[in-house]
Parts: C-alpha cells; structure tokens; sequence
C-alpha cells in the first residue's frame, strides 16, 4: 500500500516537489513504525483495557509471541490512515509539521479509533443488547471508517487550514490546473493500490486454517474488485459525459477505482457480489461529488484524497447494514437492523458544520479522537508559523530540509493543460 501512496503521490505533484512527497511517505512507514511499536498498538489491543483505551503491551513488552503478526498487520493499518493526509497536503506543508502529524496520528489517534471499534473491549465494538437479548454493533471489517474515513478527516481538516497551492484558484475563485509532472508514475501507483486492497481486504479475516476461513476471504477479494471496477468506470463514464470539458480522465478512473474499493472495506466479507457491484456504482458518484464539493469551497486537495477516503469511508461504513447479506436492511427490514445501521452512524464520527460530530462513549463525554488530531494540531502549527512552507518567487516549491529547494538536476516540461489537443484523454 505505501508502495502504491508513493507513486501516486509522486506523479500527482509537480517535480519540484518530487523528493519531499516520497521522503513523506518513507517516514510515514518508519517514525511510524516507532510510534505503534513504543505506545500505538498498547493503546489499541492493550490487555485490560476499557472501553476507550488499552493500556498494556507498551514497546510490545510481555507481548504473546502469536500477537507479532497481529502487530505487523495493524501497523500497516496505521500507516495507511497516516499517508492519506500527505495527498491533502502535498506541495505546501511544512516539513517538520507533516511529521508530528505522522506520529501523533499513527500512535495515539488511529490506535484510540482501532481500540472502540476493533478490541474486544472497545465501546464500539461491544455495541448495545437490548431487553430482548439481542443486540447490534459496529461493521466495518477492514476500515472503510477505522482507517479511511478517519485519514480522510484528518486529510480535509489539514488541507483547509493549510490552505490552498500558490496558483491553484484565481482572484475570482476559478480552479486553476498544477499538473501533475510524471503520469506513468501515477498509473503505476494506481495499479499497486489496486492489487494493495486485495491483500488489505482479504487479509482481513487474520486466519486461513479454520473451516470457512477460505471462503470469507475469497469473497472480500471478489467483492473488492467488483467495486473498484464500477467505482472506476462510474466516475469515468460521468467525466466523460456531465462535465463540460469532456474527455476520458485517467485520474478520475484511478480515483474512482480507488474509492469503490474503499468503500467495501467495511463490508466485503458480508455482501453478496451483486451488491458489491451497486456499493460501487454509488461510491463512484460519491467520489465526484466530494470532489467536485472540494473545489466549490475552494479546499485544495492535490490527490483528491478527502473525496477517495473520506467520500468512500463514510458511504462503505453507511452500506454494510443496508446490504449486509444475513442482518442487512434490504432483506430483514427488522428493527434490529435499522439500529444496525443507527450504530455504524454513531461511530462514523460524520464531519458536520465542520466540526466532527462526538459520539458519546460509555463514559458520558461527547468527544472524538479524530478531533485530537485534525483540530488542534495544525491550528498550533498555523498559528506560530510551522505548518506552511514560504513560497519561492511567488510559488510553493519545498525540499526535506525545508528550505524551498527544488529537486536538482532533473530538467520537465509541465504541460498546464487539463485537456490535450485531441481532446479525448488526458490525466
């Protein structure tokens, strides 16, 4: 998966800014690796915890020897959320900035979120019985909420306090284009995220040697690719034909691929296929919608990151209770599934008014983890002058060391047209 962020990454921003991305996205995975093995993953399956925190295995310390492979899995989980926000914030975030976020977020605020919804005595994850015994809980098996939609909030925070690239609207507001310089690049990562999510998807079952265990994942697989190819070819098809500038945009078909397979993460192992098909179909409409939302209020996105995970996490979480083949709305119609689908509301923690909307917790406090992270922080950063990068002559140009230095010795030519003179494909 980070392999797949770095090319995308790497093709969507100008060359200028080439090696600042990539090293980005390199510490993400190391300083993150640090951050889950010292605290992170004590936070989120730490041994008897309660309903908000664990609080045992710190430095992976008395750690069971059967729980290291549980531990590599969760930290690539962690990553993941953590390299969403590089995308939101590419080309104008101050260096030093972009890594407290990478740790903050990788070891407190995604293990708070992974410990409600995923450890046994999470909050979220112990759900509500009712007087008839039954009861419901949260769904979302491989992180279309936990992972994606919690990056995805921290992502639009970032990129609206940060503000938008030199150049990217004009004195009247209209979106300008900053091409992105290698698209090959781009492809390529697309592709590897693509083949990502498989692993992502159907590894998620965490066993393969009990009965059944085969079965669940080649589900998630199958459902997995079928949304991915209608997300993408959704969002293509609407390019092509309800925009003004028509054309066959390579982005939007890696986008909106991208956004259909985030958007079964939460419930790949428990639809049927057809139904993974209509997820993204919708997830597809969802990405422009995001999108398009993005621009209309001016917050500048390089990777349309906020639109593929936040767009896709929020419509994935909400589609397991609907479509959930043995619980789901559409073929009990129960009550106990309608407050299935009031639950997934609950932990989805939906952006609203631009504040994160709090779930109360088993304690009584309306607050939200997301909101540790994808509020304070940058407003502190802004506001002494470290989260933004000074432009050079007028124009966002940065470097590792964040001294505004472009990469040296690699000579483009950026092409500042959205559509080529064939105006029939273009990025």
């Amino acid at each position: 998966m980070q392999t797949g962020f770095a090319f995308l990454e790497a093709g969507s921003v100008r060359s200028k800014n080439t090696t600042n991305i990539l090293i980005k996205n390199v510490l993400d995975v190391f300083m993150g690796a640090v951050a889950y093995w010292l605290f992170g993953y004590a936070f989120a399956f730490g041994a008897d915890g309660n309903g908000f925190i664990g609080y045992k295995f710190f430095a992976l310390a008395d750690l069971p020897a059967d729980k290291y492979s549980h531990w590599f899995f969760h930290f690539v989980f962690a990553a993941t959320a953590a390299t969403i926000v590089s995308g939101a914030m590419a080309e104008r975030t101050e260096f030093k900035a972009y890594l407290v976020y990478s740790c903050f977020l990788t070891g407190f605020v995604y293990p708070i979120v992974t410990h409600w919804a995923w450890d046994e005595n999470g909050w979220l994850y112990s759900g509500v019985t009712y007087s008839s015994g039954e009861g419901v809980t949260y769904q979302d098996f491989a992180g279309s909420g936990v992972v994606h939609a919690l990056g995805g909030t921290v992502a639009l925070v970032g990129a609206a306090i940060v503000g938008p690239r030199v150049g990217r609207f004009s004195a009247d507001g209209k979106p300008q284009v900053l091409q992105g310089h290698t698209v090959p690049q781009a492809a390529l990562g697309g592709f590897i995220l693509f083949f990502g999510f498989l692993a992502f998807n159907g590894g998620s079952q965490a066993a393969i040697a009990s009965k059944g265990d085969a079965d669940v994942v080649a589900l998630a697989i199958v459902n997995t690719i079928l949304g991915g190819a209608a997300g993408a070819l959704t969002a293509m098809m609407i390019k092509r034909l309800g925009y003004a500038e028509k054309y066959w945009s390579l982005l939007f078909t890696i986008n909106g691929g991208l956004t259909g397979m985030v958007a079964l993460c939460a419930g790949c192992n428990a639809i049927h296929p057809f139904a993974a098909f209509i997820i993204g179909i919708i997830a597809g409409m969802a990405y422009v919608a995001w999108s398009t939302a993005m621009l209309y209020f001016k917050i500048d996105d390089p990777l349309d990151a906020v639109a593929v995970h936040l767009g896709g996490g929020i419509w994935g979480v909400l589609s397991v209770p609907i479509f959930n083949k043995e619980s789901g709305i559409l073929y009990t119609g129960s009550l106990l599934s309608f407050r299935g689908f009031g639950w997934n509301i609950l932990g989805l923690d939906i952006p609203k008014h631009g504040e994160p909307a709090y779930p109360l917790d088993s304690y009584g406090d309306g607050w939200s983890a997301d909101s540790l992270s994808a509020q304070p922080l940058p407003y502190i950063h802004k506001s002494t002058s470290h989260l933004n990068i000074a432009p050079v002559n007028g124009h966002n140009q940065i470097s590792p060391n964040g001294k505004g230095v472009a990469n040296q010795g690699v000579v483009v030519v950026e092409n500042p047209a959205v559509v080529p003179e064939n105006n029939t494909t273009a990025f």
